[in-house]
C-alpha cells in the first residue's frame, strides 16, 4: 500500500490506512528516535527523546494529536483515547526509530505509529513497521546523522526499478536489489 511521505503518495493503487496491517511504500523522511536509555547509543548524533510511562504515539483517528507523540498523565489517562505506550515494557521497542509517513499533516485514518523496532522473531509480521535485529537497528542509529536528513525507501523490488531514476534514488546495482 502506498504510504504519504517524500515520494510515493501520488501513485495510483491501495494506499495505506489505518489497521490495514501494511508497511507504506514510498520515500520516507527519518524523524526522532525514541528510546528506554537515558542517550543515544555510543556515536549517536540524532534528535533523541527517551521515553517515560506517560509518552504514547496517537493513533485515534478522531483525536488533534492523531499520528504524533504526546506525553499524558499515566495515573489519569484520557477516557476513550486509542494509543500505543512508547514504553510498554516490550523489548521490542527499546529503540523506535520514527519513519515519517502521513506526518505533514497527518490524514486521520492514513495511518499512523509507523517505526523502525526490534524484531520480535524470525517470520514475526508487524501491523506496518520495519522491524530488524538490535545490533543493526542500534548499528542504524549510531550512523544516522540529521545534518545528512536521512531517509528510508520501502518498495518492492519491480517499483524501486521502475522509479529509481525519476526520484532520484539510488541505482539498483547499488542496493542489495541485485
Amino acid at each position: 500500500a502506498w504510504g504519504s511521505g517524500l515520494a510515493g503518495q501520488d501513485e495510483s493503487g491501495l494506499h495505506k490506512k489505518e489497521r490495514d496491517g501494511r508497511a507504506p511504500a514510498g520515500v520516507f523522511a527519518i524523524g526522532k528516535v525514541f528510546g528506554y536509555d537515558a542517550k543515544l547509543p555510543a556515536g549517536g548524533d540524532y534528535p533523541y527523546h527517551q521515553v517515560a510511562e506517560g509518552d504514547i504515539w496517537s493513533d485515534d483517528p478522531r483525536s488533534p494529536n492523531y499520528n504524533r507523540h504526546i506525553v499524558i498523565d499515566p495515573e489519569n489517562p484520557p477516557d476513550n483515547y486509542s494509543h500505543e505506550k512508547m514504553r510498554s515494557g516490550d523489548f521490542a521497542y527499546h529503540w523506535l526509530v520514527e519513519i515519517r509517513h502521513n506526518s505533514d499533516p497527518p490524514i486521520p485514518g492514513a495511518g499512523s505509529a509507523i517505526f523502525f523496532h526490534i524484531r520480535r522473531g524470525v517470520n514475526r509480521a508487524t501491523t506496518g513497521c520495519t522491524t530488524m535485529a538490535e545490533p543493526q537497528l542500534v548499528k542504524m542509529i549510531s550512523w544516522m546523522r540529521a545534518s545528512r536528513h536521512p531517509c528510508y525507501v520501502l518498495l518492492p523490488a519491480d517499483e524501486y526499478e521502475k522509479k529509481w531514476r525519476a526520484w532520484d534514488l539510488p541505482s539498483p546495482e547499488k542496493t542489495s536489489l541485485q
